[in-house]
């Protein structure tokens, strides 16, 4: 079957400009967003997550923005079900539909589907680790047995690197590791066309810090105020919120906390890029590029296709 949709997704560090972007071609070619962060999906949490303004989500239809709730239990193969429901809903409107988002899992599991072993943050691989070094192999062995028993019955078990291999998969995908294993690649109805944003370091890392800084003018202290009783829930397991529920602990400072979440922040968006940059099908363009040049390199895309 010729496939004739599109998905156009944007990709790139946080607060690059990828939800300006994502509306202006939402608006030229009359299309939905779907929104892949995966801490936007989240209605209690508005300020810490940089949701798109009412003005912003009034100027394009989005999906996935603020529709679950902390409490929910909601992981990447849940999204990734719901996405490819909603795309299929949306083609049957408009052969072309806007994806946009910093959480690289997310989109990857979209446009490939989660029949390969995920990426894993260096942090969570590092955790096990010394987790296996302090507590022994036990403690993890116990760990994978509630995360994936299917897993804790058929992996060497007393291999140490087989049951972290197992672990960090599992945690950082929120899906059991044996569920990847031998599954077959899942048919998409679209042709992806990837659009990346980036600028130079500084430039990242000084709007990063603007955007900290007017999120705490818009009140993210309070909002995290109201969110510290539910600290423990994963979805709060954010920068931003994290390094608020320190100092409300009394272990940090309020004004050390907020240069952590400067600081936290800055790091993500270096993870971000160097997750996003291993895709050599996406085409990187600066932030400032005028939107012209972008469209017209989506064209150039979608007309060999539609021509043949």
């Amino acid at each position: 079957m010729a496939l004739n949709n599109y998905l156009i997704t944007i990709v790139g560090p946080t607060a690059i400009g990828k939800t300006a972007l994502s509306i202006q071609l939402a608006k030229h070619f009359k299309a939905a967003i779907i929104s892949c962060d995966s801490r936007q999906f989240y209605k209690e949490m508005t300020i810490g997550t940089a949701v798109p303004t009412s003005e912003e989500l009034a100027e394009a239809k989005h999906h996935f923005i603020q529709n679950r709730s902390i409490f929910d239990m909601y992981n990447v193969g849940d999204f990734e079900r719901d996405a490819i429901a909603k795309l299929n809903e949306l083609y049957k409107k408009n052969n072309i539909a806007i994806m946009v988002g910093g959480s690289g899992l997310y989109v990857d599991a979209v446009i490939n589907g989660l029949d390969y072993f995920p990426n894993v943050p260096a942090e969570i691989r590092e955790k096990l680790n010394e987790e296996l070094k302090t507590k022994g192999i036990s403690y993890l062995q116990k760990q994978l047995k509630e995360l994936d028993i299917e897993s804790y019955n058929t992996i060497a078990i007393d291999n140490p690197h087989r049951v972290i291999r197992a672990l960090e998969v599992t945690i950082a995908s929120g899906i059991p590791y044996a569920t990847f294993k031998n599954k077959p690649k899942k048919p998409r109805p679209f042709i992806p066309i990837k659009i990346g944003l980036n600028a130079e370091r500084e430039i990242i890392y000084n709007r990063i810090n603007k955007r900290v800084d007017l999120m705490l003018q818009d009140g993210l202290i309070k909002e995290a105020k109201a969110l510290y009783p539910h600290k423990q829930l994963n979805a709060l397991q954010t920068v931003g919120y994290r390094e608020l529920f320190s100092a409300f602990d009394g272990d940090i400072t309020e004004s050390f906390a907020i240069e952590e979440i400067k600081k936290n922040t800055r790091r993500f968006a270096k993870r971000q890029l160097t997750w996003f940059k291993k895709d050599t099908a996406t085409h990187w363009f600066n932030y400032k590029t005028d939107i012209e040049t972008i469209i017209n390199y989506i064209e150039s895309q979608l007309k060999p296709v539609k021509n043949s």
